[in-house]
């Protein structure tokens, strides 16, 4: 079965244009598309790469979210400059957010954004583990947790006399009395 695909929009002003989604997430991994300043009240911190990298990283956050993954799930970031002189403050706002995750990351310079305002994009990629699958009480295989347990605390691993075969040969491993004498098969 194909895992489900959802789409998160975040209703940036270029994402229906240029046919887009913020986010794509697949199964346990989740993308976002290059994120910039941009919003639908306009570009935050014209010519701040500092607040512009800000902006981008909330918004990358909120679509993580929406698509159930958080900062924690980061595997990957990209960020792009106009300017690499810029890079202290794209740098501060990156580890802001991810100083404690630490994805693996590039960060280069570009000719030029699509806006000539826009001075940074970031894209990130996540990855959300799968939850633990809860214990089957009863798997129906004769498996016996209390007797599992019983035989992890004894100091031969087993409780009783029960036949145990290692490499073709038939062993018996007891904790009561004195082995038997002679091979047995």
């Amino acid at each position: 079965m194909k895992p489900a695909r959802t789409t998160i929009s975040s209703g940036g002003p270029w994402e229906e244009a240029v046919g887009y989604s913020r986010a794509v997430r697949v199964g346990s991994h989740v993308s976002v598309a290059g994120t910039t300043a941009a919003t639908a009240q306009g570009i935050v911190g014209p010519g701040d790469p500092y607040a512009q990298a800000m902006q981008a990283l909330r918004t990358i956050q909120a679509a993580l979210e929406e698509a159930g993954a958080t900062l924690q799930h980061v595997v990957r970031t990209r960020m792009f400059v106009t300017d690499i002189a810029h890079w202290p403050e794209v740098g501060r706002a990156h580890a802001e957010f991810f100083a404690a995750v630490r994805p693996a990351a590039t960060l280069v310079e570009v000719s030029r954004l699509v806006d000539p305002a826009l001075l940074v994009e970031i894209e990130a990629d996540a990855i959300v583990p799968d939850p633990p699958a809860a214990p089957d009480p009863d798997p129906g295989d004769g498996h016996d947790p209390a007797r599992a347990q019983r035989a992890r605390s004894s100091p031969h691993g087993r409780t009783g006399a029960r036949p145990r075969r290692r490499c073709g040969i038939l062993h018996r491993v007891s904790t009561k009395g004195p082995a038997p004498s002679g091979p047995e098969r």
